[in-house]
């Protein structure tokens, strides 16, 4: 199964849409599931349900960023090549889902009043392109580390 499938699964196994993508690569972060849900858990829905920033998209920040980040404050250069890495992410995510924001993805016009998050049924399912979104940040990521060490 790839990434993108396994993130897919994540999210339809209830994960919200950060952990989703984030756990389908917790083998690269070294840590266990539960440990990387954790971590990640307060990014979905735009950020603790807030419509920002998808998660989906904050996922592939994650990822990349365990990839190619740095631990030293004064590394100006490595801290520049990741924001490249995010910004390319970004274009790409936008290019082919037209934005890289939550409420825009889910055609909302404005932030969620509630912080609390939607029962996952059926038609939650059938309005929710989180799912695909989920597979296709797994895929960006996963496509963007396949290239880098194909230099």
């Amino acid at each position: 199964m790839s990434r993108g499938d396994v993130a897919y699964e994540n999210f339809l196994k209830g994960y919200n849409c950060t952990q989703a993508v984030t756990v389908a690569f917790s083998d690269i972060f070294g840590l266990d599931e539960e440990k990387l849900a954790r971590i990640s858990g307060g990014f979905g829905g735009g950020v603790g349900r807030m419509r920002e920033v998808c998660g989906t998209f904050l996922g592939v920040v994650m990822v990349l960023s365990e990839v190619y980040g740095y631990s030293d404050p004064k590394d100006i250069e490595s801290k520049k090549a990741l924001y490249e890495k995010i910004r390319s992410a970004a274009e790409e995510f936008r290019k082919d889902n037209k934005s890289i924001i939550c409420r825009e993805l889910l055609g909302l016009e404005k932030p969620e009043a509630s912080a609390e998050p939607e029962a996952r049924t059926p038609e939650y399912y059938k309005k929710r392109p989180c799912p695909m979104l989920c597979k296709y940040a797994a895929e960006l990521a996963e496509k963007m580390i396949e290239e880098q060490n194909s230099l």
